[in-house]
This record gives structure tokens, C-alpha cells and sequence, in this order.
């Protein structure tokens, strides 16, 4: 049934890497499914690999007994004594089977329990190759594609780049090179079973690390990394060397290793700015080139009022908010980018906001203001206990003036609700990190 087993077995190992003893399970699985198929399930029998024959052996085990009332599970003592001469009634005698007799249907099933073992084989085979390789860039040729997306050919193995990991406006063709990042790996998938991708910023800092000597040896470190793919990228870097500036490290001289990033992304803009344990300075490095004048910072909401002059609002926010909105990730702090102007006008309006309030003067104001309550606003969203805390002012005088802003804000609300509509036909500068 079986012809050159063992350099069939031996070729399967080294073109697809399947440990030999797997196959060899897989093959005595499909010849005892075989023969049940054709003898039914309780058909008693044995399938074993002979290494020194290089064939599958298959035993029917049958009862020796007087008379035969089964042939498929009874022999004749006289038949039983042919092969063993020990032979008694009541016994359990192995049979050789001639593999030959299975027929045409019960090989086709074999077949198929093999192949079926063989796909089961390779993919874990692949799985145990690739599972240490999350993470990792690899190099494939585009096969074909399906739904959309790109199946690769990495050489043992086949990997799929979906739709949503390709680069817009990015094209291949088959027989092209491709250049990904091993995103996920999933060992039951039927199909490809590595997924990679060429949109994930992991993508652009493992770029970097075969680039840049100084990153793979651990001197200089990408800390954060933030991407619109194919359009702008932002990577923050630091250095554990003093005399090792990551910024310089990842530019490379005259712009050469930035470039070759730069090229592999298809012209995607990459800014690389230094990374600082200070919040605000940080803003300031991943906001650059813009001039940043002030930087407000509200630690309980995670966000930050950045002031920049007048003529470089539009330099910081970027073309759509692009600038701000990747620095706001780069960051994870929410970023409000206000011009200096519409800044100093705030404060103005705010602080005019608190002298209109029933019992508040000049000083009482300035006292507000240096306690960070700078607008009536701030205190219709004040406790009691706040306000009561600063000098001269009891609960119920806290409370009479939290009451009075709040009737003073909603006052106000047509208009601001109006000046609002205005803004939102303007360029926004507030991001979510």
C-alpha cells in the first residue's frame, strides 16, 4: 500500500521540518483508520511503523476456536496452529494483514487522515518556528492576495499583511519584495497564521533598531512612538550616555539613517524629538518646531494649555491638527494649543468674570486667581470646602458664592454655546491623548 515510506518520510522532514515521529503516528493513525472503516469500529487490530522493513505492518487479532462463526474475529485452531504451534481454543492469535485487501475506499480515507494530520503537523511546526518571533521584522515575497489583503511567502511559511496593517495608498504586485512587522501569531487559524503588519508603530521603532547600533546595544532607547501611517510619524528617544546624543544617534550622518526609515515607509515623515521625564518639557520636545511661550498643566485631568505666539498657531496645531494630535499621543496627555492673544484675552475674561460676582473686589479676586480660580467658571465647579479653606471666607459664604456663579455661568450659555458653533468652523487645537 505504502512504497518508499521511509525517503518519503525523510523528504517531509526536511522540506517542511515535521518531526519524522509525527509522521509516522499520522501514517499508522490513517491505516487503522482505514481498516475500521472497512471492518467496522470494534475490529481489533495493531498498526506499527517497521523501521528495518521501511513499511506499515498491520495485526488483526482473532480468537481461535473450534468451529469459525465469524471470520472477521474467529480463526480454526488448525488455521491458528499453522502460524503458532502453541495454539490453544481461547486465545488471542496476531495476524498479519495484507494491506492490499483494505480496497480503493478505505485507502482514499487514509489519505485523507494523512494529509489532514500533515496540515496539523506544518502548522505547528510553523507556530513552534515563528512564536519567539513576535515582534520581529521579516522579509517575504507578495504570493497573492485575498479580501484585500497581501499573503507573503516567508519560505517555510505563509503570512497574511490585512488591509487595515497596509500603509494607505501603498501597492504591490505578485513576485514583489515585502518588508513587514510580525504582529500576531495564532496557531489554530486554517489559514495564514502569522499576521504582520506595516502600519504599527513597533513597525517604525524595530526599523530603527536595525538601523541605529547605538538603540540594538541599549545606549539610546525609543521610549514612545506615534504614527499616521504613510503621512507623519513622532518618536521620542532618550540616551543612557551623556555623551550620547539620541537624537543625533537616530539622524545618522547627513540624515542617513533617518532616511532609510524614511524610504522603507514610502516618504512617511518621521520628527524624532528627546524625550523628558518632565511633562511639560516633554510637550514642549514633541510640539517642536513651534515656539511654545507657556505650558499649563492640569495633572487631575492629564492635560495641558500650551500657549504659542500668534504667527505660530498654525505651525503648532499642523496641517489638520496633525502636529498636536501626534504629540498628544506621543505624550498620552491631552493637549489644548491656544494662541498667545485668545490666551491673555482668557485670563482677561475670566478675571472680569470674577468681579462680577456679588462681594468680590479687586483683592478678593486676585486672591481667587492665585488660588487657581481663575474665572467664575472655576468656582461654580468649586466644593464648599475649597472656597472655605481660603481666609476671610466661611462655608455659607463659599456656598452663596458657588450659588451666584452658577446662575452667572448659565447666564452666559446662549453665547457661549454660539462661540462654540464658531470655533468648531475654525481649526480645533484641543486632542485627547
Amino acid at each position: 500500500m505504502i512504497s518508499d515510506l521511509l525517503r518519503t518520510i525523510d523528504q517531509i522532514h526536511r522540506d517542511k521540518g515535521i518531526d519524522s515521529k509525527v509522521l509516522i503516528e499520522a501514517i499508522e493513525e490513517a491505516v487503522s483508520s482505514a481498516v475500521k472503516k472497512k471492518f467496522g469500529p470494534d475490529y481489533e487490530l495493531e498498526v506499527s511503523f517497521n523501521k528495518e522493513m521501511g513499511e506499515i505492518e498491520v495485526f488483526e487479532f482473532k480468537e481461535v476456536v473450534e468451529k469459525v462463526t465469524d471470520e472477521r474475529c474467529q480463526v480454526s485452531l488448525e488455521e491458528a496452529r499453522k502460524l503458532d504451534p502453541e495454539s490453544e481454543i481461547g486465545d488471542s492469535l496476531g495476524m498479519k494483514m495484507d494491506t492490499d485487501t483494505l480496497g480503493r475506499i478505505a485507502a482514499q480515507s487514509a489519505k485523507q487522515v494523512i494529509m489532514q494530520r500533515l496540515r496539523e503537523a506544518e502548522r505547528d511546526a510553523v507556530y513552534e518556528d515563528f512564536k519567539d518571533r513576535k515582534g520581529e521584522i521579516v522579509n517575504g515575497i507578495v504570493r497573492r492576495f485575498d479580501r484585500g489583503g497581501i499573503i507573503a511567502n516567508l519560505g517555510k511559511a505563509e503570512a497574511e499583511l490585512p488591509l487595515k496593517e497596509q500603509i494607505p495608498n501603498e501597492t504591490y504586485t505578485p513576485g514583489d519584495r515585502i518588508r513587514a512587522y510580525i504582529y500576531d501569531l495564532r496557531p489554530f487559524s486554517r489559514g495564514p497564521q502569522i499576521i504582520l503588519s506595516r502600519t504599527h508603530p513597533n513597525f517604525l521603532t524595530a526599523l530603527f533598531e536595525n538601523e541605529v547600533p547605538e538603540i540594538s546595544e541599549g545606549i539610546v532607547t525609543i521610549v514612545q512612538a506615534a504614527r499616521e501611517p504613510g503621512s507623519r510619524a513622532k518618536i521620542a528617544v532618550a540616551s543612557k550616555d551623556r555623551d550620547v546624543d539620541p537624537v543625533g544617534a537616530c539622524v545618522g550622518m547627513k540624515g542617513s539613517r533617518v532616511q532609510a526609515v524614511v524610504q522603507e515607509l514610502r516618504g512617511e515623515k518621521i520628527d524624532i524629538v528627546p524625550w523628558d521625564p518632565d511633562p511639560a518639557k516633554f510637550v514642549c520636545n514633541a510640539l517642536a518646531p513651534a515656539e511654545i511661550l507657556r505650558v499649563v498643566v492640569d495633572e487631575e485631568n492629564r492635560s495641558m494649555e500650551v500657549v504659542v505666539p500668534d504667527d505660530q498657531l498654525s505651525l503648532a496645531i499642523g496641517k489638520k491638527g496633525q502636529n498636536v494630535r501626534l504629540a498628544s499621543r506621543l505624550t498620552n496627555w491631552k493637549l489644548d494649543v491656544t494662541s498667545e492673544s485668545e490666551y491673555n484675552k482668557a485670563l482677561r475674561d475670566g478675571y472680569e468674570s470674577l468681579l462680577k460676582l456679588p462681594g468680590v473686589g479687586d483683592k478678593l479676586a486676585t486672591t481667587f486667581y492665585e488660588m487657581g480660580f481663575r474665572s467664575a467658571e472655576d468656582i461654580a465647579k468649586a466644593e464648599v470646602a475649597d472656597l472655605a479653606s481660603i481666609k476671610g471666607i466661611s462655608e455659607r459664604k463659599a456656598a452663596d458664592l458657588i450659588k451666584e456663579s452658577i446662575s452667572y455661568v448659565q447666564s452666559l450659555e446662549p453665547d457661549e454655546e454660539e462661540a462654540l458653533h464658531e470655533e468648531e468652523e475654525g481649526v480645533p487645537g484641543g486632542l485627547d491623548g
